[in-house]
């Protein structure tokens, strides 16, 4: 979970993720416009100004305009606004209405009762002013109807002058005004509303992707996770799709899900990433005699399979003699990474029925033998415990100068804890944006409990379009390549001896 965010950070993980900026607030913006174009009934709106004369007579001081004046006017204003919007004068208006219009045209504008428009719906759309304080009123009618509205406000014109000089007492009422029908609407606004959708979208994907950023507790940054772990962090792998040349049918009859170092079409980045491990693990192992290393993860599904076999297949590659066993013998996979037989392997080297020369296939890669899985047997962890397997990787750890061993995932099984006393160290591969801090503490604390040595970590599949809060590019340059597995885990029916296709 992120607690603070700098702007650079900020804008970075906006950024990254502009393509679901753009689309919420599109689909918000083309949502306001679609509703307010078709869904919001347009209103239109007439008006009429009348000029209320007060009765009283003027003298030549009252010429001069005064403070008083000025708040007699407002005064006035005020009590001829409300006596117009007295319940009287509506009804007055609403029994006029019913005299040039249908009661079912009205009943589209107005709430009718017992054919009768009811006052608070008349009031609703009437709006009165005095035009800047003075004995100036403007009134304005607002429905539905172009013509309603302006019909309303010249039957209150009309109306008003025997209310205001016979309730008021005023002199006389003048219109200044006659309302006249307007065929464009005030409302809605359509531009208005488009343009407040569009912002309420950008800040609500603005909102969205910076509480998921701040609850994601999936591990991004390498740095962070070295400094919390105390850890080196061995490499970083980037996620790549290789394209595979397809039949007639649009199938690819020898795609697989992981990619090999020894795959024609490996980016040159990639190759130089695993150079990189090869050499920190070199390095981490350069004062031990013991160069057996276990490479796990927390989970199933993040790619330490294929992290194991191109790391040997690396270490090979500096004319090392390296074995590959996969100890993974309750789904392997290497057998098939390599195109090879199961029929013999570590299950039955450990119990006898075969021999090292049977067992391991030699030069699966030049300089790499491979140990697969064999047979899946019923008690896993057991033959990883025996004495047996612990007598094999001495003589394994003899013969060649790097033994790597591919184990299942630590938070699933405890077969790579029992050969805890066996190996230099494990090898933690982590999936970017996939494995969580949670997860990793909880391997974390398995390999302590064992007290075995976390050699360090390999970020596996980062993808550079979606790392917001690290800059990948101070290792590999803007244009660098990626790489990525996906190889999860498979049923066990998938693990059936024999050659993949």
């Amino acid at each position: 979970m992120k607690k603070t965010y700098s702007i650079r950070n900020l804008l970075a993980l906006l950024i990254s993720k502009i393509w679901l900026i753009v689309i919420i607030t599109f689909c918000f913006g083309l949502g306001s416009f679609l509703v307010s174009k078709f869904m919001i009934s347009p209103r239109y709106e007439s008006f009429t100004t009348m000029y209320v004369k007060n009765n009283a007579v003027t003298t030549d001081r009252d010429a001069n305009v005064d403070l008083n004046d000025l708040y007699a006017s407002k005064s006035l204003a005020s009590t001829y606004i409300t006596v117009l919007k007295s319940d009287a004068v509506m009804e007055q208006i609403g029994l006029q209405l019913t005299e040039l219009y249908d009661i079912d045209d009205l009943a589209l504008v107005f709430n009718v009762k017992n054919n009768k428009i009811t006052v608070s719906s008349i009031k609703r759309c009437f709006s009165m002013t005095a035009v800047d304080q003075t004995e100036v009123i403007m009134i304005t009618a607002n429905t539905l109807s172009p013509e309603i509205s302006a019909d309303m406000c010249n039957i209150i014109a009309e109306i008003a002058p025997d209310f205001l000089i016979r309730v008021v007492g005023a002199g006389s009422v003048e219109i200044i005004d006659v309302a006249k029908p307007h065929a464009d609407p005030v409302s809605p606004n359509i531009p208005l509303i488009s343009v407040i959708g569009v912002l309420i979208g950008l800040s609500i994907s603005v909102l969205i992707i910076m509480l998921h950023d701040f609850f994601d507790d999936t591990i991004k940054e390498t740095e962070e996770l070295s400094e919390k772990y105390k850890k080196a962090i061995l490499g970083e792998i980037q996620t790549m799709d290789i394209a595979k040349p397809k039949n007639k049918k649009g199938h690819n009859p020898n795609s697989r899900s992981a990619t090999l170092l020894t795959d024609a079409n490996i980016p040159f980045n990639v190759v130089e990433s695993y150079k990189t491990i090869r050499s920190n693990i070199m390095f981490t192992l350069g004062t031990t005699d013991n160069k057996v290393i276990a490479v796990s993860s927390s989970n199933p599904g993040e790619g330490k399979s294929t992290t194991a076999a191109n790391i040997a297949i690396a270490l090979a590659q500096t004319g090392s003699s390296v074995l590959l066993i996969d100890a993974d013998m309750r789904k392997p996979v290497q057998h098939k990474l390599f195109k090879s037989r199961n029929v013999d392997g570590l299950s039955t080297l450990i119990i006898a029925r075969s021999t090292k020369e049977n067992a391991v296939k030699k030069d699966a890669v030049q300089g790499l033998d491979l140990l697969s899985s064999g047979p899946i047997p019923p008690n896993p962890s057991e033959l990883l415990a025996s004495d047996r397997f612990k007598d094999l990787l001495e003589e394994f750890a003899e013969e060649y100068d790097y033994v790597i061993i591919d184990t299942p995932p630590v938070n699933v099984v405890s077969d790579a804890m029992v050969m805890s006393n066996y190996i230099s160290g494990v090898l933690l591969v982590l999936k970017y944006a996939t494995t969580t801090y949670d997860s990793l503490f909880d391997a974390m604390k398995q390999i302590d409990l064992v007290k075995a040595s976390v050699l360090g970590f390999v970020m596996n599949e980062i993808d550079y379009s979606h790392r917001s809060r690290y800059s990948y590019n101070k290792y590999y340059g803007k244009d660098g390549y990626g790489y990525g597995y996906g190889y999860g885990y498979r049923s066990e029916s998938e693990s059936s001896e024999g050659i993949i296709d």
